[in-house]
């Protein structure tokens, strides 16, 4: 993994160490804080020579020999607190010798490394190992100078770019006069400076801008001066006086010549291959205290000027340009790519002339590609040097090494660039994704959950740690190494997955530096080994024959995640005791989808472990040795008969998922002063606890019978200060018992389902709620006349049978806020007025029923005039065949 970021937890680990009372023994509480002090010192080096271990084989093996040594510190500090907590059991005589024994063989561990620690630093001067981070390595430089762009190299073979390159051109020639910055993202490979190119001498563009276009390629290596004078070359034709004159130019004065220059022209410059927002603001000057201006090297003319910018980071397309919407380029279609493929491999042959024997591995082969365009035109031009089905066969059984054979322009070579760009802190949560199978959805709730267990996010006094895994998971979706699958209502990510391509590029990271074991990827054939993980690997999910590695004898004791997808086969208990006899220090365990009868009482050994997952294992009783898991912060179950009253002993729980128990016994949660959320609590075990420890609780989900007084549930409510979410879920013979949350402040989402005996009065509500969704209400009162004042309300969603009545009426003013309205299943509704005037902001109207709705086409008008004609804005209508016909829908 990122080994900065492995050090810092393990400097972190030490202070908790530290804190704990066994390890003020005498003579070893000194051994560990100058321990704790030469890792800190060494970590603010790291970040550099991490780096540059990707170009120098010397740098390469030095962070390799560091992260092994912090491997066995961390090894040294897991085992002793495990052995500390294995003593509490014994007799105080037996207790303190082995405290003592104990004592010694840390303590002498401690000196070891220290020592090994010292070689490693001596050793780094002896390699000359001592400017890292200054200049470019030879092959960093080689790599940069091959993808050097150039406007006259317009690739010959394009597929389906032809629409999004007249997008282009429109933006860049008709519209604002005022300077803008056009963006072209996406990620490596998938063909931003192909786009750029074939826009860039689009005849429209060159009549467009007839004596102002430049083309400059930036990269990772930006250097402005040697930018201006591309720029200079490209739109000046200087006498030689003046190009004498301008080569003794320093930076800023080129800038300002340039600047002068372009301000007399209507220019378009493309900016190819920008990394950050920092090269973007030192290219164009922009200033500090002014992010608004254009900066004073292109000026804005308000003459129609143009820049037209490729990156593989959405963030930085904004930041060019905050009021341009960049242009997110996107994979090709199976259809496309076979296209491409075609006629790369055939040499522009009929399509339909190709060898039919190959016909089967190349579409095999493409599909691999996922729509990647560099892939496929390596693949492609790979395999037009044999046409032997020999040769493709040969290709078609080890593709990925194939395409990381092609030399420095491979297509892992381009998607390296992206992984060596990444903050230290973000290595570590890429290299995790090497842990998911091929084409898995990932939950992004389940995946933030993981990186916090696993301590790749920090602990931060303003922020939880889930909302700054989340902003890390936002910056890979925005570096393009992630992909988005689904999004909620509030645009915020719930599953995502990873190109194959850009997840072999993690495996292959990740193996290297022992993040996890090897032959991870691969469903186990007969010949595979699983003794071929490296002693020293941290990380393991296993995809199938459950059996079989349960059964071998497993040589990696210091694994700290094991995770199991797919399996879905039934397992008995005992098959699950290697887990704890093996992994001592394990802290994430992941058995989600692994039929199971029961968990063994010996998981209750697993000390360390932060994260516990048995969502669908068919579980329905948890041992009580669960309490034994102190460190644990998230539990994830489901469809339990009952919950141990054990949970009280898990101080730093912070996350609880137990949804759908089947039997409602006391279970005492008020101890856990760490809980952000706490889903699937009874109604009955929830007001039977003291809610006003509980300050840390942002998300709350309670369900089944309810049988609670009003006052005393809505004041054990009002009593979470931090309460950001709630969601209320009674029995089909139970009623909601009256609420009021208008003290909860920060409460922005209310999710109800179930009978209410009315809804609460505007004054009842959160002052800040933004969300509301009814189900199952069977309100007879039309809901809207209360509803309609809530201020900031921006979704309102009214599900089967949360109301009864058959007219609905919105007045005026209503909804001032309201973005989208969804009516489901309203069955008995045939009339909804909605008046001039009333929500003005709706974006999204969603209609889902089965009975005619009569009052469906004065609707459509009304909206049609205030909606689409008043407001100028388009109007996203969703309907069901049955609720009318598509010619209404039409007439929009």
């Amino acid at each position: 993994m990122a080994t900065e970021a492995v050090v810092s937890f393990a400097v972190e680990r030490i202070g908790d160490m530290l804190i704990q009372k066994a390890i003020f023994l005498k003579g070893l509480r000194g051994k560990v804080e100058r321990l704790k002090k030469n890792l800190g010192a060494m970590k603010c080096f790291l970040e550099e020579a991490e780096k540059k271990q990707e170009e120098d084989l010397r740098v390469r093996k030095w962070v390799s020999e560091i992260r092994d040594a912090v491997y066995d510190v961390e090894d040294i500090i897991d085992m002793f607190i495990l052995n500390a907590e294995s003593q509490r059991t014994d007799c105080f005589l037996k207790r303190v010798f082995k405290k003592l024994i104990n004592r010694h063989k840390v303590g002498k561990k401690i000196e070891d490394i220290q020592l090994t620690l010292q070689d490693i630093s001596n050793r780094r001067e002896a390699l000359g190992i001592k400017n890292i981070g200054e200049g470019t390595s030879g092959s960093g430089q080689m790599l940069q100078d091959l993808r050097r762009s150039s406007p006259r190299a317009e690739e010959r073979v394009i597929v389906g770019l032809t629409e999004e390159a007249d997008k282009l051109v429109k933006q860049l020639t008709v519209g604002d006069q005022r300077r803008r910055v056009i963006s072209v993202v996406g990620m490596g490979g998938i063909g931003k400076t192909t786009l750029a190119k074939k826009v860039y001498n689009h005849e429209k563009i060159v009549e467009h801008f007839p004596y102002c276009r430049a083309w400059i390629y930036v990269s990772q290596d930006c250097r402005p001066r040697e930018v201006y004078m591309q720029i200079i070359n490209q739109v000046s034709a200087p006498t030689k006086e003046q190009a004498e004159m301008i080569e003794k130019y320093g930076e800023h004065e080129l800038g300002d010549f340039l600047h002068d220059h372009l301000k007399e022209n209507r220019y378009l410059i493309v900016v190819d291959d920008v990394w950050s927002c920092a090269d973007w603001d030192f290219l164009a000057k922009v200033s500090s205290n002014d992010p608004d201006c254009p900066g004073n090297v292109f000026p804005d003319g308000s003459n129609g000027s143009r820049l037209l910018l490729t990156t593989r980071y959405k963030d930085v397309a904004l930041h060019a340009d905050a009021r341009t919407i960049p242009h997110e380029m996107r994979l090709l279609s199976k259809q496309q790519s076979w296209d491409l493929f075609c006629r790369k491999a055939f040499l522009d042959a009929d399509s339909e002339r190709y060898p039919p024997d190959l016909k089967e591995l190349g579409e095999e082969m493409v599909d691999k590609c996922k729509g990647l365009p560099l892939a496929i035109v390596v693949l492609g031009g790979l395999l037009s040097r044999n046409m032997s089905h020999t040769e493709w066969k040969q290709v078609h059984d080890n593709i990925s090494a194939y395409l990381a054979k092609e030399g420095q322009m491979g297509v892992m070579a381009i998607l390296n660039l992206s992984y060596i760009d990444l903050p230290h802190y973000l290595k570590p949560c890429f290299l995790h994704l090497s842990l998911f199978p091929e084409d898995y959805v990932i939950s992004s709730r389940k995946l933030l959950l993981l990186w916090t267990a696993e301590g790749f996010v920090p602990e931060q006094d303003d922020q939880r740690m889930k909302d700054v895994a989340e902003v890390y998971l936002n910056e890979l979706i925005n570096r393009n190494l992630i992909q988005v699958v689904r999004m909620s209502v509030n645009a915020r990510v719930t599953k995502c997955h990873v190109h194959d391509l850009v997840r072999e590029l993690a495996i292959e990271k990740a193996k290297e530096q022992n993040f996890i074991g090897t032959n991870i990827a691969d469903p186990l054939s007969p010949s595979t080994s699983f003794s071929l993980f490296s002693p020293k690997s941290r990380r393991r999910s296993i995809y199938s024959d459950f059996e079989r590695y349960a059964s071998i004898e497993h040589l990696t004791p210091y694994l700290r995640s094991l995770l199991f997808f797919n399996l879905g086969k039934n397992c008995r208990a005992s098959q699950l005791d290697f887990i704890a006899k093996c992994f001592k220090v394990l802290r994430v365990l992941d058995l989600e989808g692994l039929q199971i009868e029961w968990l063994p009482s010996i998981i209750g050994e697993l000390i360390h472990l932060r994260y516990l997952g048995l969502r669908h294992t068919g579980l329905k009783m948890l041992p009580p040795s669960i309490g034994n898991l102190r460190s644990l912060q998230t539990l994830e179950i489901n469809n339990l008969r009952q919950v141990p009253n054990v949970i009280r002993k898990m101080k730093n729980m912070r996350y609880l998922y137990m949804e759908g128990q089947e039997e409602d016994v006391p279970l005492q949660i008020d101890t856990l002063q760490n809980l952000q959320v706490l889903s699937g609590i009874t109604f009955n075990q929830w007001i039977k606890n003291d809610s006003s420890n509980l300050t840390c609780l942002e998300k709350l989900k309670l369900e089944g019978r309810c049988e609670v007084e009003g006052a005393m549930f809505s004041n054990s409510i009002a009593k979470l200060l931090s309460l950001k979410s709630l969601y209320l879920k009674a029995s089909d013979d139970s009623s909601i018992p009256p609420l009021a949350v208008n003290y909860c402040l920060h409460l922005s989402k209310l999710d109800i389902k179930g009978h209410m005996q009315k809804l609460p009065e505007m004054i009842e509500f959160s002052p800040n709620l933004t969300q509301l969704t009814l189900e199952a209400s069977r309100l007879n009162r039309d809901p809207m006349v209360v509803l309609e004042k809530l201020p900031k309300l921006l979704t309102l969603r009214l599900r089967v049978k949360s109301y009864l009545g058959k007219e609905m009426h919105v007045s005026a003013n209503g909804f001032p806020q309201l973005k989208a309205l969804q009516l489901f299943e309203l069955r008995e509704l045939n009339k909804l007025n909605i008046e001039k005037g009333a929500m003005p902001w709706l974006m999204q109207l969603q209609f889902y029923c089965k009975t005619k709705f009569s009052g469906l086409d004065e609707l459509l008008n009304l909206y049609m005039y205030a909606c689409l004609l008043q407001l100028h804005k388009k109007l996203d209508f969703r309907y069901s065949d049955m609720c009318c016909n598509r010619s209404n829908i039409s007439e929009l």
